[in-house]
């Protein structure tokens, strides 16, 4: 079991598709990196949320346990998010999410964090889909992060290759999210509009 834990939340995506820095879109009075801290401070942890440099975002003051770090990286993706928030981050554990999924399941995550420790990422996996940015990573990722960093490696796919990894798979998922909501993100203005519509109906 996770215990000692912290979340990362990655917000410093560009939305180019989206047209606007994404992580202050609204649904429901809320901007999408709020409701993700929202739902976050739930488990009162330590929450670092990961923006990129020029961004701006206010301060959380509803959970004063996060706070805001700016990527170690200019314009470089995912993965260097993931690694500013690690050596961000106080815990041997931190669940990553961005800040653009909008329907996190607190009992999916509450399962992911009981798996028993001993492994350094923890991953949903739905078919051959990976959810690298619905997953634990341990601090002792960081140096091999660091290595895929410095050969130019800025994306997340080659990282579990690299270490030793526990898959949540699908049939664990369904118990607790039959529909996959947790991995709904948001990168254009229809995505946006949809997620709108279901924040309606599962609020």
């Amino acid at each position: 079991m996770v215990t000692n834990k912290s979340f990362i939340v990655l917000a410093g995506g560009k939305g180019t598709r989206l047209g606007c820095y994404k992580a202050l879109e609204v649904i429901n009075n809320e901007s999408l990196v709020q409701r993700v801290v929202s739902n976050l401070s739930f488990f009162g942890s330590d929450i670092i949320v990961v923006i990129a440099k020029g961004q701006y975002l206010p301060q959380f003051t509803s959970y004063p346990k996060s706070r805001v770090v700016t990527d170690a990286y200019v314009g470089k993706g995912p993965l260097v998010g993931i690694y500013t928030g690690l050596l961000a981050s106080a815990s041997s554990y931190n669940l990553v999410v961005a800040c653009d999924m909008p329907f996190l399941n607190l009992d999916l995550l509450d399962y992911i964090l009981s798996i028993p420790g001993g492994f350094d990422m923890i991953i949903p996996r739905v078919g051959s889909l990976r959810e690298p940015l619905h997953a634990i990573y341990s601090r002792s990722c960081l140096p091999v992060i660091e290595q895929l960093l410095e050969k130019g490696n800025y994306t997340t796919d080659r990282l579990p290759s690299l270490v030793k990894v526990r898959y949540v798979e699908a049939e664990e998922i369904d118990r607790f999210d039959p529909k996959h909501l947790s991995f709904f993100n948001i990168n254009t203005r229809a995505d946006l509009e949809m997620a709108r519509k279901l924040a309606g109906k599962v609020s």
